[in-house]
């Protein structure tokens, strides 16, 4: 048994986790399981969450219901980081705030691989029948083409 205090990270397998959010109540389970690891690995947290790009691109082209669709998504962004965030104040765990703009899938794999992060945590719809077997397709996408350890919690 290792001895408690000092650098909790040193010998540890997470340093970093990153909590992929939409801010949905199907996250929240994740976001618990990511906060509960990081306060027993000592490990760092970056919330992390993805405004589609192409709402953004419409929005650079002047289409005015586009621009507001993402500047619901940027705050709907901020929200679920912010979640996040709170959540790990509570439990004593710092967390790093991060919004992305892309294809959620790709700029989740892309960031946990430039940025050293050792597990990526992320939730999916509960469902049930012959769907069970099908998660998010985020989700399923990540678990895919991630080279990073995916921890999918219902």
């Amino acid at each position: 048994m290792g001895k408690r205090g000092g650098d909790k990270t040193k010998g540890n397998i997470c340093k970093k986790i990153m909590i992929a959010t939409d801010g949905s109540d199907n996250v929240k389970n994740a976001v618990s399981y990511g906060i509960e690891i990081a306060k027993e690995t000592g490990a760092e947290v970056y919330a992390v969450s993805v405004v589609s790009d192409e709402h953004a691109q419409m929005a650079r082209r002047g289409i005015s219901w586009a621009k507001l669709i993402e500047e619901k998504l940027f705050d709907r962004g901020v929200r679920a980081t912010a979640y996040v965030k709170e959540t790990g104040k509570k439990a004593e765990v710092q967390v790093k705030s991060v919004l992305l703009i892309g294809r959620p899938a790709e700029e989740i794999i892309d960031y946990a691989e430039k940025n050293d992060i050792d597990l990526i945590v992320m939730g999916t719809l509960g469902l049930t029948g012959v769907k069970r077997f099908l998660i998010g397709s985020v989700a399923e996408n990540v678990v895919r083409h991630s080279k990073v350890p995916v921890l999918v919690v219902r």
